[in-house]
């Protein structure tokens, strides 16, 4: 398959409750703003976690990485770019970048590896499922 993309980008707001008594986001939330990325792409592309439930299947994330360039404070808005890079294995690669809204900096970078199991008996699925053939075919063969 040749290697192609689809990004999505969404803004957040930085929550009261993700920063520290500084006023600093937590190093953790940086994982669920790109859990909340995902999401965002989901609903955007139809590949939402729960339109892959009802296909018969979950997708946990088996592989997070995060690279931290510069801080977030309560209040900030971010952008979240969620890129999925197809591959031909039966597994989802998100890449992330999140950029401070107002100064366009970056401020992380990351990437998610999630694999395809089946929700009855959590089978690795060695080949992707019919759906998400569709899927790729509908979104990324252009």
């Amino acid at each position: 398959m040749k290697q192609v993309s689809l990004s999505h980008l969404t803004e957040v707001v930085v929550r009261f409750n993700e920063a520290d008594p500084l006023g600093i986001v937590w190093h953790g939330h940086y994982v669920r703003y790109f859990e909340d990325g995902r999401e965002a792409f989901g609903q955007e592309y139809g590949l939402s976690y729960l339109h892959i439930y009802k296909q018969g299947f979950t997708v946990p994330v088996v592989k997070i990485q995060c690279d931290y360039k510069k801080s977030l404070r309560y209040g900030d808005r971010m952008i979240i770019e969620t890129m999925y890079t197809a591959c031909d294995a039966a597994r989802l690669e998100f890449n992330y970048t999140l950029y401070n809204a107002a100064t366009r900096d970056i401020v992380a970078k990351g990437s998610t590896v999630q694999v395809f199991l089946d929700r009855e008996n959590n089978l690795l699925q060695l080949t992707n499922p019919p759906f998400f053939e569709e899927w790729k075919q509908k979104y990324l063969k252009r």
